[in-house]
């Protein structure tokens, strides 16, 4: 590694989506028809499934103290909105599911191998949740459309427990930018700041300006932190 310490890991969610559907489908590939089989490769080959098997790599992180223990810091770089707030819900909605489909299947597996992944998941969304443990950084563009979602978002993570939360508005023009078309996006940025959903007005916030070079490679992040 070109910085001691320091490793990192993208998750490939075609990868993960083939692991995950083998994982289900190994134990009883010679105990059901062929037939049965098809169907639930089926239902296990859209874009739900290969979500869950994202997030399940995620939640497997969060969830099991050994496979971190080597490190100060873990991050977590997400898109906390729409099907990833609705599967951190999943430990609260699970059990009624699981209760009234004991035989089903679904874009998640068989409904009777659920009850690990159920434990996994709530013990991840209780590790998200506890601020010893995590810290929350909401990010936004200072722009009017994306700070109000970033507010749904910021208030759908606090009903599920994620109430200790952070905001940093990135790539803010500054000031000085110069030419009219920068003074005009200055401006339009300044108001979306200075309206600012109520909700993310009662959050720590850290400012990031604009740079003027791609943000890639060790120099780059040396001179942002800089």
């Amino acid at each position: 590694s070109a910085v001691p310490g320091l490793s990192a890991l993208e998750i490939d969610p075609e990868q993960a989506a083939a692991t995950y559907r083998e994982k289900i489908i190994a134990p009883i590939r010679d105990l059901l028809p062929i037939k049965e089989i098809e169907t639930i490769t089926e239902q296990l080959s859209g874009s739900c499934t290969t979500e869950i098997a994202s997030f399940n790599e995620f939640t497997s992180l969060l969830a099991d103290p050994a496979q971190t223990a080597d490190f100060d810091h873990i991050i977590f770089d997400t898109a906390p909105t729409g099907h990833t707030i609705r599967l951190l819900q999943l430990p609260g909605s699970w059990s009624s599911f699981i209760d009234q489909n004991p035989q089903g299947a679904s874009c998640l597996g068989p409904m009777a191998g659920l009850q690990k992944q159920k434990e996994q998941y709530a013990d991840a969304v209780a590790a998200l949740s506890d601020p010893e443990k995590t810290r929350l950084v909401l990010v936004s563009r200072a722009q009017k459309s994306a700070l109000e979602e970033v507010s749904r978002t910021s208030q759908e993570l606090k009903e599920v427990g994620m109430g200790t939360q952070f905001l940093v508005v990135n790539g803010v023009m500054p000031q000085e930018a110069g030419d009219e078309l920068a003074g005009a996006l200055y401006q339009r940025e300044q108001s979306a700041l200075q309206h600012i959903p109520a909700h993310l007005q009662t959050l720590p916030t850290d400012t990031v300006s604009l740079k003027p070079f791609n943000l890639v490679g060790l120099d780059a992040l040396r001179g942002l932190l800089d």
